[in-house]
């Protein structure tokens, strides 16, 4: 149909594009080979070290179908092979030859050797990629490790990545941890690659933005469970409380036990007055949340940073209180019989007759009573709904589930699972405490459920429909002032002066002698509410 013999749609292509001399050289058949020529020249990587982590990450690239070439100062004396089998196929050669041929480069040396091994380079580092993967031993107070290459090496483009791999993650993905990779650097489509060759690896990348960032990533490995330290210091606290308060009551004030029985028996109850006690300070801090807002009127108005602090480590209290209830349960397996807990336990005795003076009594104890099986089914479905509760906290379980969802696994069961903690309590304590307010008031049960009830009794008030609806409306943005901005960047009461203008107090308007200040309408709207945040 019209088809020019010998000739192919991409000549004619070419021939329309072209005129004069060159087309003569756009005559040739499209250059496929050539494009992919390209894309193998952008899957080269080099990578400046030849240590374990570098090694390591050879390997990861190599099989994520990057061609590596491995950097070394002395090359003839490095044997890849010897060392690890499967890096027969990567490339061993000087850093400034390493350096020419690749765009990306892995500086997988200490930090202390930067200087050595990339300043007298720097000539062959220009527009080049630096990913650094250095790590510190301790904090850094002014600049990161990325940032003093950055100074180093003004002219690459810096990119702080992969610090958080270890080498034995890097070759092993069951290995566990972690796969996410941090990225930081100033220049936009740095971060994109180096974000491309994580993917390619498997790994997770978390784009930080500039280059500044490097300094959190860099004590990111230092940090020893910054988040568990405060809920269980406060555990430990709590526990130590109880502790010395059962052991002035039961071994102090009178002998109740042996001191034999302290292992089991007597710690068992400081385990799990502490339990639902972390439990009340895992739910009360939302409700303190709830009092806050209705008192500021507002959702816009930051909360004190001790109830902020409280907020963020609900997830660590819920899964310490996890851990003691675990503690506690089995324990409480451990003795329950009649020996331990006689009041559980119907009281049966048999008499044998004898010639003697007075017969011969044994009291047995065979069934519950009511008191032991109670406590015992409240116990077990609060156990239950707690591990509904820890169960749902795991990663892979959470992102299977819907807002909706999970706030109903994290504030309505929870708070039933608190219900009938209290509930487990008051059947243990309750005989007890009609003995007399004095016996009720120093009873471990009765003290250990007054937090509990008192954030049951917030949750409760807080759930009255005309409450309920006034923290909702706040929530969604209702404001009870909305012309008054409470932020410090915006002092109140202003006044209209004109059309242009606003009359606000200075800065230091709590003193007696200052006075008012005059500024445009433009900037009194502009202004940035730094010290707000919405909850």
């Amino acid at each position: 149909m019209g088809r020019t013999h010998g000739t192919n749609k991409y000549q004619l292509l070419g021939r329309a594009l072209v005129t004069g001399k060159n087309k003569r050289r756009h005559n040739k058949p499209f250059n496929r080979p050539s494009i992919m020529a390209k894309q193998t020249v952008a899957r080269n990587v080099g990578i400046i070290g030849t240590g374990n982590f570098a090694r390591a990450l050879a390997n990861r690239l190599y099989y994520a179908g990057y061609n590596v070439i491995l950097g070394s100062r002395k090359p003839d004396d490095r044997s890849l092979a010897f060392v690890d089998e499967c890096m027969c196929n990567i490339n061993m050669t000087t850093i400034e030859d390493c350096l020419k041929r690749n765009a990306v480069i892995f500086v997988a040396v200490h930090a202390a050797n930067y200087k050595d091994c990339l300043l007298a380079h720097s000539e062959n580092l220009q527009g080049k990629i630096l990913i650094d993967v250095s790590n510190r031993d301790q904090p850094s107070k002014t600049d990161s490790n990325a940032e003093y290459l950055n100074k180093l090496i003004p002219a690459a483009i810096v990119v702080k990545g992969f610090n958080v791999i270890s080498a034995y993650a890097m070759e092993i993905d069951s290995s566990g941890g972690s796969r996410q990779v941090f990225i930081a650097s100033d220049n936009n489509e740095s971060r994109e690659k180096v974000s491309v060759i994580a993917r390619d690896m498997g790994f997770a990348p978390v784009d930080m933005g500039l280059l500044q960032s490097s300094r959190k990533i860099e004590a990111f490995p230092l940090k020893l469970l910054p988040e568990w330290r405060g809920p269980v210091a406060f555990a430990v606290g709590v526990f130590n409380i109880w502790l010395l308060y059962i052991i002035f009551i039961y071994f102090v004030e009178k002998t109740a036990y042996r001191w034999d029985q302290i292992f089991v028996k007597v710690l068992n109850k400081p385990l799990c007055m502490t339990a639902i006690t972390v439990i009340s300070c895992t739910y009360l801090p939302s409700s303190v949340a709830s009092f806050f807002q209705i008192y500021y009127g507002t959702k816009h108005i930051r909360f004190p940073a001790w109830l902020d602090r409280w907020l963020r480590a609900r997830k660590q209290l819920g899964l310490v209180a996890f851990t003691l209830v675990v503690i506690h349960v089995i324990m409480s397996v451990l003795i329950m019989s009649p020996t331990y807990l006689s009041s559980w336990y119907q009281s049966t005795s048999i008499t044998i007759p004898g010639n003697l003076t007075h017969n011969i009594t044994v009291p047995i104890k065979t069934w519950m009573v009511w008191k032991g099986e109670a406590a015992c089914l409240a116990g077990i479905l609060a156990f239950i709904s707690l591990c509904v509760i820890a169960i749902s906290t795991i990663p892979s379980v959470t992102n299977t589930l819907n807002w909706r969802e999970w706030r109903f696994v994290q504030s309505k069961l929870g708070h039933l699972t608190m219900f009938l903690s209290l509930v487990h309590v008051i059947i243990m304590g309750a005989p007890g405490w009609a003995k007399g307010p004095m016996v009720m008031v120093r009873s471990i049960t009765f003290l250990s459920s007054v937090l509990p009830f008192l954030t049951l009794f917030f949750k409760l008030v807080l759930s009255l429909p005309f409450i309920g609806c006034y923290i909702k409306k706040i929530r969604r943005g209702w404001e009870r002032y909305p012309t008054d901005c409470r932020a410090e960047c915006a002092p109140r009461n202003r006044k209209p002066f004109s059309p242009g203008y606003v009359i606000v107090p200075r800065r230091n308007s709590f003193d007696k002698g200052s006075s008012d200040v005059m500024i445009p309408m433009e900037e009194a709207q502009g202004c940035t509410c730094e010290n707000t945040s919405t909850v």
